[in-house]
């Protein structure tokens, strides 16, 4: 993977493709280990990356394993800014502090209370110096430095880290983490026990028994695909999408969130068309149509976005784009075409624990391609007599998918079953209406019913509506369901809808 800071031609840019999509992931950092716009206070940071997982954060003895990043548009002086970020790094007792404008690029270092620069280099040579910035500011540097002074207690470290890397275990890989947290804290001051050193060696022998019990469950630990797919428009398809999403990834799950549908609705709904002109559309040469046109080029990572302010954490997302609907011919005529996006997926099987994959209400060639690569598949209904006529539409349609997963070796499609969503709160049509339809779905379809209901509620429609003003221009702003809920406590009920959904669909794919 290579960074080209001539694509950087505003602050998001610079954001997004130089320190999101390039320098946290080369550094070492996972999602769950850096957070975006977040505040102390009266300090607002780009972006705040740490050694490991820290919830919740925060002001104490671990800051010094971790390091601010500060981005900047690329014709603005760095060194305009390096007074403020001196204040940040004072402030926060943060070691590190990185500035860029995607042309230039500093590293300072705090040294007692003074900032001294400690490596610089242009933004066109940033792949060839990635090295030296990984023994600056690379997570396993951090972890390191604050090991130095502990050789044993770092050699054990590092022998279960080895074994971690072939162990798929989600719980032992953070109690591994916490414990080396832990380590570091000590040599931070931050426990004044003298017994602390030890009782951590014996945390990690008692990790490395766990690790030998966690190779029993790898297989259950696979990444999961997951489509949410009806033919007909209209039944909250993109809503439960994006908000169970974001469910998932608030029980600490790695997401990623798939928008396959033209009218990019879920791309939309992830607040990643923030541009009001198209000259400033930064998804037209990158979407998930050319994830699917090439099997040489355009892999995940150099698709993928973070959702804007959407979730905490923010999501990943593959956005979509109005002019897929110009690329079906293309890609009809491209036999691999169909089965690329799994060839793909496959590559980042170890990056992610659920992919979620928003489909068009249609039976096009991208709906097929999403029921060719799913593991599973969720219906969301009103169910209302429309929604039920489409139903033997549906069935056929992944008999069809089935054969063609069939030639490629895949199992059939796991159907977790019909999604009551968009259901009216009326007392009386829940009391009689509503279990009829419910029975409906079961008795004359013969299909699987999940047991939470998402109701139509008033919450649900405003956390994707909100909006931003800037001078005399309206952004969208959407927020998911359980972030809104924060903010809003009419949201709450929905937000816990969808807690029970994300719930449910853990039991099913990993029972």
């Amino acid at each position: 993977m290579s960074f080209n800071p001539e694509l950087c031609r505003n602050e998001s840019e610079v954001e997004s493709k130089l320190i999101v999509q390039y320098l946290l992931p080369q550094l070492g950092y996972s999602p769950d280990e850096w957070y975006q716009e977040i505040a102390f206070g009266s300090i607002r940071l780009d972006f705040l990356a740490f050694a490991t997982q820290v919830t919740p954060i925060v002001l104490n003895a671990n800051f010094p394993l971790s390091v601010v990043l500060e981005a900047k548009h690329p014709n603005q002086n760095l060194d305009k800014h390096i007074r403020r970020l001196k204040h940040y790094l004072n402030s926060l007792n943060v070691k590190y502090g990185l500035l860029t404008n995607g042309k230039k690029f500093k590293i300072y270092e705090n040294v007692q209370n003074n900032i001294e620069l400690v490596f610089q280099c242009d933004g066109k040579n940033i792949d060839t110096e990635i090295d030296n910035i990984k023994a600056l500011i690379g997570r396993d540097s951090l972890i390191k430095k604050s090991l130095k002074n502990f050789p044993e207690l770092s050699n054990q470290s590092n022998t279960i880290n080895k074994q971690l890397i072939h162990a798929d275990n989600t719980s032992l890989k953070t109690n591994a983490v916490q414990v080396k947290f832990k380590s570091a804290q000590i040599i931070n001051g931050a426990y004044e026990d003298e017994n602390s050193l030890e009782q951590t060696e014996q945390e990690l022998n008692r990790l490395e028994q766990l690790y030998n019990l966690s190779l029993k469950e790898n297989k259950q630990n696979t990444m999961k695909i997951i489509a949410i797919y009806h033919n007909k428009g209209g039944v909250g398809k993109t809503t439960v999408a994006v908000n169970l999403a974001a469910a998932l990834s608030q029980k600490g799950k790695r997401v990623l969130l798939i928008d396959i549908d033209s009218q990019a609705n879920t791309t939309f709904a992830t607040g990643l068309l923030k541009f009001q002109f198209e000259e400033d559309d930064d998804l037209k040469d990158k979407n998930v149509y050319h994830l699917l046109k090439s099997g040489e080029f355009d892999f995940i990572p150099d698709i993928v976005r973070k959702s804007q302010y959407f979730n905490n954490p923010e999501l990943d997302v593959i956005p979509s784009h109005i002019t897929l609907i110009d690329g079906q011919s293309t890609l009809n005529k491209i036999a691999a075409a169909k089965s690329r996006l799994i060839t793909k997926l496959k590559r980042v099987e170890t990056n992610y624990d659920i992919v979620i994959i928003d489909t068009p209400p249609s039976r096009d060639y991208y709906a097929e391609v999403a029921l060719i690569t799913t593991d599973y598949l969720i219906i969301p209904s009103d169910l209302k007599p429309f929604a039920n006529q489409g139903l033997p539409t549906v069935l056929n349609f992944i008999k069809e998918a089935d054969e063609y997963r069939e030639l490629i070796g895949k199992q059939p499609i796991n159907l977790l079953g019909v999604l009551a969503s968009k259901i009216s709160t009326n007392s009386k049509f829940l009391q009689y209406t509503f279990p009829k339809q419910r029975d409906v779905i079961t008795e004359r379809y013969n299909l699987p019913l999940m047991e939470t209901v998402i109701y139509d509620r008033t919450a649900l429609s405003e956390c994707m509506n909100q909006v931003i003003h800037t001078d005399d221009l309206e952004y969208p702003d959407p927020k998911s369901i359980i972030k809104y809920a924060e903010l809003k406590t009419s949201a709450q009920m929905s937000a816990e809808e969808f807690e029970v959904l994300a719930m449910e669909v853990l039991q099913r794919i990993v029972g």
